[in-house]
Order: C-alpha cells, then sequence, then structure tokens
C-alpha cells in the first residue's frame, strides 16, 4: 500500500527502516541528532536510537568523510550527512583519493559500503556557499556512485539500495524537494542504482532532467500538452552508473532532445548526456541539435531575484521544449 509522504519523510522513514533492520546502520553529521538535521530530515532518530547510532559530530566535513569510509572498511554500513553540498569540498581527498578507490587498490578484497547524504541547490536565499550543485565532480570519480532522486518514493527506495550497495555513494538531496509530497509505498523496499525511469511518456520531445528539474520538466510538459506538444521526460535518478537506454529509447522516438539541470552549464552532466546521445543509434534519428539548459555560470546571488533567474524554472524548460519542436519542423 501507498500512503502520501513529503520527500524529508520519505528519507527519514528509509533511516529508519534500515537502522531497526541492521545493526550495523547509524547515523552521524552535523546537527543529525537532538536538532534533528539543518532541514528536519532526521528528527526523531536521536530519541529512537540513542547517542550510539546517531551521532551530532563537530563541523568537519574531512572527518565525516573519513570516519564514513574508516567504519565501511570495519564492517559497519554509516549513513553521513554533510549540511551543504559545498562543503562537500572539505572532504574531497577522503572520498576522491580513499573511499572510491580502495575496494579497487585491494583487489576486492574489500568493501567501502557507506552513503553520504548530502541536500544541495538553490532556491533558498542562502547565497553563493550553501546554494551549490556539485554533483557532476563526484560522476567524474571511478569508484563513486552519485543518486539525485526526484519524487519521495524514488527518495526512500534509492536510499535503502544505496545503503545496501558495497560501494561508497553521494546521495544529493534538493533542499526544495524536502516538502514535496508524493504516494511512497510501505515497508522495506529498495530501488536499483542503475534504472532511468520514465517519468511522462511523450511523443514530440524528449527532456533529460535530473533532481528538483524533473518536477519542473513535468510542470512545463503539462503546459505543453495544452498546446499539442507532448513531452517525454526522462529522469536517470542515478547519474553514475548511468541507465542510458531508456534515453537513447526516448531519443530515437521522439527526434528531439533538451538536457535540464540545475548545475553550472560548463562541465555539467547535460555534457556527458549529450555525448553519450551522440555516439549512440538514437544520433541518425535527430531532427533538431541537441539542447541543454542549465544554470548560469555565476556563482548563486544572493538576490531572491537574481538566483531564480540563474537557475532553470518551469517557463523556461516549456520555452525552450517549443523551440525545439517548431525549429524541427
Amino acid at each position: 500500500m501507498s500512503r502520501e509522504l513529503t520527500y524529508a519523510e520519505a528519507i527519514r522513514e528509509a533511516i529508519d527502516l534500515a537502522m531497526a533492520r541492521d545493526e550495523r546502520v547509524f547515523l552521524f553529521g552535523e546537527d543529525v541528532g537532538v536538532y534533528g538535521g539543518a532541514f528536519g530530515v532526521t528528527e526523531g532518530l536521536y530519541q529512537k536510537y540513542g547517542p550510539e547510532r546517531v551521532r551530532d559530530t563537530p563541523i568537519s566535513e574531512a572527518v565525516i568523510a573519513g570516519v564514513a569510509t574508516g567504519a565501511a572498511l570495519t564492517g559497519m554500513r554509516p549513513i553521513a550527512e554533510i549540511q551543504f553540498m559545498d562543503f562537500i569540498t572539505l572532504s574531497m581527498e577522503q572520498l576522491v583519493l580513499q573511499a572510491a578507490k580502495l575496494r579497487f587498490m585491494l583487489g576486492g578484497k574489500v568493501a567501502v559500503p557507506f552513503v553520504l547524504r548530502t541536500p544541495a541547490g538553490a532556491g533558498t536565499g542562502a547565497a553563493a556557499q550553501h546554494s551549490e550543485s556539485l554533483e557532476n565532480w563526484f560522476v567524474h570519480v571511478p569508484g563513486l556512485k552519485v543518486v539525485m532522486p526526484s519524487t519521495p518514493a524514488d527518495a526512500k527506495g534509492l536510499l535503502l539500495g544505496a545503503i545496501e550497495d558495497p560501494n561508497p555513494v553521494i546521495f544529493v538531496e534538493h533542499k526544495l524537494l524536502y516538502r514535496v509530497k508524493g504516494e511512497v509505498p510501505e515497508g522495506y523496499y529498495t530501488l536499483p542504482l542503475s534504472r532511468s525511469q520514465v517519468k511522462r511518456r511523450g511523443r514530440d520531445v524528449t527532456v533529460v532532467a535530473t533532481s528538483l528539474m524533473v518536477q519542473r520538466a513535468l510542470e512545463a510538459a503539462a503546459q505543453l500538452a495544452a498546446e499539442g506538444i507532448e513531452v517525454e521526460v526522462v529522469d536517470p535518478c542515478t547519474l553514475k552508473p548511468l541507465d542510458s537506454d531508456p534515453i537513447v529509447r526516448s531519443v530515437v522516438k521522439t527526434g528531439r532532445v533538451l538536457i535540464v539541470h540545475e548545475a553550472c552549464k560548463t562541465g555539467g552532466f547535460g555534457g556527458e548526456v549529450a555525448a553519450l546521445i551522440a555516439e549512440s543509434e538514437a544520433f541518425d534519428f535527430l531532427d533538431a541539435p541537441i539542447r541543454r539548459l542549465a544554470g548560469l555560470d555565476i556563482p548563486v546571488p544572493y538576490n531572491r531575484e537574481l538566483e531564480r533567474r540563474m537557475v532553470p524554472q518551469v517557463d523556461d524548460i516549456a520555452a525552450a521544449a517549443r523551440r525545439l519542436v517548431r525549429e524541427a519542423c
């Protein structure tokens, strides 16, 4: 059975179920305990599981990533939280040089099963140092998996799948999704970290979107449907490993593709998806050039109107998809 939960509640439920099921699972990070997390996601878990399994840490992201790596190597299943994705920069050495490489360097004799949860994205007026989307830095690193759920149901299933995975997983949660509600199945279930989802069927243009941009793409698709333009929305869910088949099949069907993400356009995930399409059978079916719509190549402004204009909005996605259809006619 399903019931409606917010994205934040779905994540909390996943952590609760994992901790109840496996004593090796523990939660730690900045303010995740007594305070319940900067965004209230871990509220109540400290009271339920106590200070041994829900631990507040010092404000040291390098320590958080290092403890996660070490605990995972000894057989534990840590869930670590870095309060804002911007500060994941301080943990790069542990994540990139240690956690991502140890299983390979030791010939598969060890596993490094931990999840690093981190809120990301603009839209809260938190300015340039608390609003970044840095997921593609980690997509570039062999040995790390990168997950970006767009719905409460996906957030729960993918988080449980990530906790079970024997590899380090960067689990990116957009801050504006925390209050989004959706149907979430009851009980324990996992989703594979390697399956893209078609969130809406359409015949005219494919929109490949990530995280919050999936929700905005669906809103744009509803607008365009009233104009007779049918948009197919594909959500990769997991950026690495990427399930490319649904993307390729969709572009073969529609002949047009718009790739949408919040992170800056230069070096962003959209470039990887564009290259994937160009190198696939879908290239011969294109009726228009591959288009990307992404965040501007500037730090996130504090001013709320400038912040809004920096990141793709629903109307921007609708306008870009509309242009694609018209230029292909």
